[in-house]
């Protein structure tokens, strides 16, 4: 809750106009409590869930659209029914436990540090913390994972997230209850590292989920704007390491590609990608139709 009752002490106690974003959420936020504040993130992650992964599942049962050429593992199909079993595990998981771990994980956001007052952040501040907490993730997340892909890790925990080798965008957030809780670990390492807004904080949260679905959505459009982002990994990249699964030691990071090529786990990703230079080289020679395919050198792959 805001230490103002108007807009005319904020201005007092800022010593200058507010801006218009200022304005606006000082008439959101001024008569609500912080806890009343962080509890929005459930709100955002029911949403996120619910609606950012329905424009694939009409991707994926409107195949006659010429949408299948950039599925990548074509030969794979999931039907409706199946799309709609995964959403209801991820919200039977998020109404028991992700819900109530937002619920009680408040004194952690007071005790880092993140505010809800005024001033609010610059656009460049925002930008800086939110890079700052996607390499923060990326590399905690990098080490759980290739720890995960273990043989206790996997057998006890990860197998769970693994049930879908074609994911879709449902499956981002399936995994094993301790696999959710092991894995707040690395979202909440950056803003407790780097505190920021409330708002910031909101953003984080949102597009970290934006960002895992979009690499479990089975789809490499040329269209997608994250293709512009350095060292960004992307569906093809990850689709690789769920299509390889438990015997999968390549592509562990969430989000960016370095860390998989400063240690070495991107090897067999390489592989697969020079296989599939030098069948659609051979396709275009002979008029073949083995370019693109996963299916095409399955063993070669999992033998990697």
């Amino acid at each position: 809750m805001l230490p103002f009752n108007t807009i005319e002490e904020a201005t007092t106690f800022l010593g200058r106009n507010l801006t218009v974003a200022e304005t606006l959420w000082f008439n959101y936020s001024a008569q609500k409590s912080d806890y009343y504040l962080y509890c929005h993130n459930i709100l955002f992650l029911f949403l996120i869930f619910t609606f950012v992964p329905l424009p694939l599942v009409f991707v994926e049962t409107m195949r006659s659209l010429g949408f299948l050429k950039y599925k990548i593992q074509p030969k794979v199909k999931m039907s409706l029914s199946e799309m709609f079993r995964c959403y209801k595990d991820v919200m039977r998981m998020f109404v028991l436990l992700v819900g109530p771990l937002q619920l009680s994980s408040y004194p952690s956001i007071k005790m880092v540090g993140i505010r809800t007052g005024l001033p609010l952040p610059s656009m460049w501040e925002i930008l800086a913390q939110l890079t700052v907490y996607f390499m923060i993730e990326d590399y905690t997340n990098y080490w759980i994972h290739r720890f995960l892909h273990g043989k206790w890790g996997y057998e006890n925990i990860h197998w769970v997230h693994h049930e879908y080798s074609a994911p879709i965008g449902f499956a981002a957030p399936y995994a094993h209850w301790l696999e959710v809780l092991i894995l707040g670990i690395p979202t909440f390492l950056g803003p407790a590292i780097v505190p920021g807004h409330m708002i910031t904080f909101w953003l984080w949260i949102a597009l970290r989920q934006i960002e895992a679905i979009e690499t479990h959505s089975g789809y490499d459009f040329p269209w997608t704007p994250t293709k512009y982002i350095p060292f960004y990994g992307g569906a093809d990249y990850h689709d690789y390491h769920h299509y390889v699964g438990q015997q999968s030691q390549s592509n562990f990071a969430s989000v960016f590609t370095y860390c998989d090529y400063i240690y070495g786990t991107d090897k067999g990703y390489r592989y697969h990608k020079k296989v599939l230079r030098k069948l659609k080289v051979q396709s275009r020679i002979y008029g073949t139709q083995n370019g693109g395919s996963y299916y095409a050198f399955t063993q070669d792959l999992k033998s990697e």
